[in-house]
């Protein structure tokens, strides 16, 4: 089992920053890839950005391409979502996940085997 506690969400205004982390433990000896997800209100869960098990491959949303940055640290079990020039259709509960690196980067949710309980992301226009 792995256990995936988010942080840092909050509002902001649009144009802001926010930086998310994303902390592993359990059984985190295991390699695994990594995703951030995120829910709007009314709306389906939606991918955002993946990281490989080493962190030298990244997959991102067209959506957020460009604007925010995934990466992890390895040894201390940490994954970040630099969030940057955010818009009101950021909004929404982010989650990270987790899934075997055997699933490699993935945009899709069912792939993924560990859920977090989400951080919520409010920018205000």
């Amino acid at each position: 089992q792995v256990q995936l506690v988010e942080s840092g969400g909050g509002l902001v205004q649009a144009g802001g920053s926010l930086r998310l982390s994303c902390a592993a433990s359990g059984r985190t000896g295991s390699t695994f890839a990594m995703g951030w997800f995120r829910r709007a209100p009314g709306k389906d869960r939606e991918f955002v950005a993946a990281i490989g098990w080493s962190g030298s491959r990244t997959y991102y949303a067209d959506s957020v391409k460009g604007r925010f940055t995934i990466s992890r640290d390895t040894a201390k079990n940490l994954v970040f979502l630099q969030m940057n020039s955010l818009k009101p259709e950021d909004t929404g509960v982010y989650q990270c996940a987790a899934a075997p690196s055997r699933v490699g980067l993935s945009a899709l949710a069912p792939e993924y085997a560990y859920w977090g309980q989400g951080t919520q992301v409010t920018v205000s226009s």
